[in-house]
């Protein structure tokens, strides 16, 4: 992957020639991706977060670790679905366009979620409870397998000149998620007994989020296309010129999201394993990823503005090496000191890394690619990623500490997952890209 792809101001574009959008258009264009992608995201963050109670009411068994392990492998099946959402969409997208797609993902996305707010228990119906779940679940896999790529792209096409600032709203965004999903968290297992919580007080966050939906449908439908996009040739066959042209660059790509994916699925596991492992209530662990969400909403714009003037790789790799080095002593202070105060501690060191090295990532991803192929790129890499290292990963902490007996077993991942980020930084750095 060499010259153009690796320009830090993009492929296939140069400003001067560029028609910007004014600035109306351009805060409209981070609020139709950033409130869709909100919303996108929330129904997988409340999933995570009250991953106890859908156990015992979908997937009831008499082993309790046995009923959560059941529970977040259906979290992270749909995940498999992804990559076949990111080929579909990928390429509609770049072939009608970005707003064509986000407003695709977002009714599909209203689908899954209305299926979930209104099926019935395991006790009600049997087999069918969590099948439906599964389905549900699918559905919103396929739609997120498009909404990151297509997101990405319409927000990083808005201004080359801050590309990373505009192109950061799409992980700020997930913050946003993150303060919705726990905010309901700690009103509810707060306000709630476990029985009202358990008979309906679950649903609440799906229903809200259902109220939520159609002001994104809405937003989206009125929003302009992105600028660049409507610059450029469109491709006939995306999918076909991205695996001919852009292999190298997908892997790259891949292996950058590595470490985000797992750090961002774990914070929907840390709910789960501070109750069950280090004994907090419910409402203290909320907080927490409350605190975590809005670190991501007011740090990750800022390191992506400041990915437009010192590069994108510098913040991201010093991130990957502190969250390497740092992520085992962490849980071992949590292991040994299982306070709350510890816990928010804990939890706002690791929000500042993972921020710093989400600022300038949607932008970085962005540039690897041409715009012609930009968002099967994207979507591809993205959904691949997503689906091999972040899926599973709440499933494959919670293994990680049956297996082993330790409460320190979940660092062992993200160390992996470190490790892998920082080669393909690397590998971007060495391909030519800053």
């Amino acid at each position: 992957m060499g010259g153009q792809a690796c320009n830090p101001r993009g492929p296939n574009m140069t400003a001067a020639t560029l028609t910007q959008p004014r600035a109306q258009s351009r805060v409209a264009a981070v609020v139709a991706a950033s409130i869709g992608n909100a919303l996108e995201w929330f129904d997988f963050a409340v999933y995570g977060f009250f991953a106890l109670t859908i156990s015992k009411l979908f997937f009831p068994a008499s082993d309790q670790a046995l009923s959560l392990l059941l529970t977040f492998g259906t979290f992270g099946v749909t995940f498999f679905v992804r990559p076949f959402g990111a080929i579909v969409l990928g390429g509609y997208a770049d072939r009608h366009g970005r707003k064509a797609t986000l407003i695709l993902t977002i009714g599909l996305m209203m689908l899954g979620t209305a299926i979930i707010a209104v099926t019935p228990t395991y006790a009600s119906i049997g087999v069918l409870a969590p099948l439906a779940i599964v389905i549900a679940r699918m559905i919103q896999g396929f739609s997120a397998g498009g909404e990151f790529g297509s997101a990405t792209a319409f927000l990083a096409e808005q201004n080359p000149q801050r590309r990373g600032f505009f192109a950061s709203w799409q992980l700020a965004s997930q913050g946003l998620t993150t303060v919705l999903a726990t905010g309901f968290g700690v009103v509810l297992s707060t306000l709630l007994a476990p029985g009202q919580l358990e008979s309906w007080g679950w649903r609440t966050p799906f229903v809200f989020g259902l109220l939520i939906g159609p002001v994104a449908y809405y937003i989206r439908r009125h929003v302009d296309e992105a600028p660049e996009f409507k610059s450029i040739a469109r491709s006939d066959a995306p999918l076909r010129e991205a695996f001919l042209t852009d292999k190298s660059r997908m892997l790259i790509s891949l292996g950058v999201v590595v470490v985000g994916t797992v750090t961002t699925y774990m914070t929907l596991f840390m709910p789960t394993y501070a109750v069950r492992e280090l004994g907090l209530k419910p409402a203290g662990t909320f907080m927490a990823g409350l605190l975590y969400g809005v670190i991501q909403i007011v740090l990750i714009p800022m390191f992506g503005s400041l990915s437009d003037r010192i590069g994108r790789l510098p913040v991201p790799a010093a991130c990957a090496i502190a969250i390497l080095l740092g992520i085992y002593p962490l849980f071992g202070w949590l292991a040994s000191e299982p306070t709350l105060q510890t816990l928010l501690i804990a939890w706002a060191i690791l929000g500042v890394l993972i921020a710093g090295y989400h600022g300038s990532i949607p932008a970085l991803m962005a540039e690897l690619f041409p715009i012609r192929t930009r968002t099967t790129g994207l979507s591809i890499s993205y959904s691949f990623g997503v689906m091999i290292f972040g899926g599973f990963a709440p499933f494959i902490l919670q293994w990680l500490i049956e297996l082993t007996g330790s409460k320190l077993a979940p660092s062992f991942y993200v160390m992996l997952a470190a490790g892998i980020s920082l080669i393909a930084l690397a590998a971007a750095r060495g391909a030519g890209y800053r």
